[in-house]
């Protein structure tokens, strides 16, 4: 799937690229003006807009920053703790970029010298938690990305405070379970990663406060049963990931109210038989799976259970992903067999 599909292994905002191009934008500045980088120095690159600075070993981490300074990068270095002044005199900042380090925690005042803060990177690094209060003057923060982190648990309250986020990335840290109401306040929600965790059941209310949800990734979680109306409440959902699960039931309803869904993915589940009138609403409209569906690698049961499925399959083929890997696991006559071939004979 996701050889066919570059979206899916998209970064969430692709902050990668972001850096590199300004990397090559001061190396060539510094080319220009016939100048040797100190290593010892960050790079620094000023605008209309304000200065921008990436600092990465071997640099030395400024103890002061330009005022106008509006991107500040502090990555690769093995920091466990910042100062609680680090980000003082600094009023204008707007993306903040901290990965790839080993901070545990952070002064309960890190975030109050910068108000205009509208991207916190916090990716790769050793948090276990936050605390209340950490985000109560970051009402314009946009994008919060704690992939790769401790986290083992949530409290709701860590996140009060955020009244415009739109993208959350949670991804690859250790939760277990989520807190009920933990988005209730994200009417503006677009993007939410929760992938390679290790949930095993999500809260009925989780989808309830976004309103205008288009990425779900749920996929590489420990996930046994997909509900009734966990996603009744997101009909703009057009990525729903939920591949790498264990999900061996899916309700007949899960996907009622999904109108503009462009991409499902539930390969590598415990799938044998889905319930009829689960596909109803799916794949119908000209735009609807445009992406394609992948429902590989599931020990799928081909009988007359599945003739809803069939019917499904054969109006659909064309969207599908990974058809020769998608195969019957019985019964013993069919084993084997691609679920497709299942289906046009059937």
């Amino acid at each position: 799937m996701s050889s066919q599909n570059p979206e899916r292994k998209q970064s969430l905002v692709g902050w990668d690229s972001h850096l590199s191009r300004i990397f090559l934008l001061l190396l060539f500045v510094v080319s220009a003006q016939g100048l040797t980088p100190n290593p010892e120095a960050c790079l620094v690159f000023s605008s209309v807009n304000g200065s921008s600075i990436s600092c990465q070993p071997p640099a030395q981490i400024p103890h002061s920053l330009p005022a106008d300074t509006i991107f500040l990068a502090v990555e690769f270095f093995n920091l466990t703790q910042l100062p609680a002044d680090f980000l003082q005199g600094v009023p204008n900042l707007q993306e903040l970029h901290l990965s790839s380090n080993r901070l545990e925690d952070f002064s309960p005042k890190f975030l109050l010298p910068v108000p205009q803060l509208k991207v916190l990177d916090l990716t790769r690094n050793s948090l276990t938690g936050l605390f209340p209060g950490f985000f109560r003057v970051s009402a314009a923060l946009c994008t919060l990305v704690l992939k790769g982190n401790q986290l083992k648990f949530l409290e709701a309250s860590w996140l009060h405070g955020l009244k415009a986020l739109r993208h959350l990335d949670l991804s690859e840290n250790q939760l277990h379970s989520l807190p009920p109401g933990l988005l209730e306040n994200f009417t503006d929600l677009l993007t939410l990663d929760l992938s390679n965790n290790q949930l095993q059941t999500l809260p009925p209310d989780l989808l309830r406060g976004p309103l205008n949800l288009e990425r779900l990734h749920l996929e590489g979680n420990r996930l046994q049963v997909l509900g009734e109306g966990l996603l009744a409440p997101q009909p703009k959902l057009r990525y729903l990931f939920l591949n790498d699960n264990r999900l061996a039931s899916v309700a007949a309803g899960a996907f009622r109210g999904l109108q503009k869904l462009d991409m499902l993915d539930l390969s590598n589940n415990l799938l044998t038989t889905v319930p009829t009138g689960l596909w109803t609403s799916l794949g119908k409209a000209a735009r609807n799976l445009k992406d394609g569906f992948d429902i590989s690698n599931n020990p799928w049961i081909c009988d007359q259970n599945l003739a809803d499925l069939y019917r499904w399959l054969v109006a659909n083929e064309n969207k599908m992903f990974f058809r020769n890997h998608t195969r019957c696991a019985g019964p013993e006559a069919l084993k084997g067999q691609t679920l497709l071939a299942a289906a046009e004979s059937h």
